[in-house]
């Protein structure tokens, strides 16, 4: 590096205008990007634990509600992106939902849902269709989605475009966490990390 160059990284450093990761550069898909972070509550039913980012269901049950998650509030047009790292540390049962994407207008209901089997397999619960495999205990998987809501929900898995679903609607909301799906069930330990989102 030359003595320019090195002088104008340290003035930069020093003034703070060298930031390496910045929070508003996204992961994925062209930008410009604005990073927020909406307000959660957190969602125990049944068998489910939560406790910060590790999200539990303890038991075997193959019905009710069982869900340990976080609901993030609900967003309104424009697209949005969500980042977050899964580690699955103990799956003893399958068909677990990982990643949900809940419509509240004009219906009201699940919209998009990633869930994991067994074995490691990611799937979108709608439809079935494997988004990915390699979800296996103990590997750190990243996702990001892109969720335009007038066209389309796109699903990232470690950087690579996997899925895509048509969207219509105005209002909708993230969760994630461990949910037993309608023909799933526990036990499962999910850990989250680096959670971020992003509209445009």
């Amino acid at each position: 590096m030359s003595t320019r160059l090195r002088t104008i990284a340290g003035i930069a450093a020093a003034t703070g205008l060298l930031v390496s990761g910045s929070p508003a550069q996204a992961q994925v898909e062209t930008g410009p990007w604005t990073s927020y972070s909406p307000s959660f509550t957190v969602q125990e039913r049944g068998c489910g634990t939560v406790n910060d980012l590790t999200f539990r269901l303890t038991c075997s049950t193959a019905d009710g509600d069982q869900r340990a998650e976080r609901r993030y509030a609900t967003y309104s047009g424009g697209t949005r992106q969500f980042e977050g790292s899964f580690r699955i540390t103990s799956l003893g049962g399958t068909r677990i939902s990982l990643k949900q994407t809940f419509r509240e207008s004009p219906d009201t209901g699940p919209f998009y849902m990633l869930a994991v089997e067994r074995g490691g397999r990611l799937y979108a619960v709608h439809g079935g269709t494997t988004v990915a495999t390699g979800a296996t205990v103990g590997t750190t998987v990243r996702v990001n989605t892109v969720h335009n809501t007038a066209t389309e929900i796109r699903t990232y898995i470690n950087g690579s475009q996997k899925h895509k679903y048509a969207s219509n609607g105005s209002s909708f909301y993230d969760k994630f966490g461990a949910y037993r799906t309608s023909s799933g069930q526990g036990p499962a330990t999910v850990v989250w990390s680096n959670v971020k989102f992003w509209r445009k």
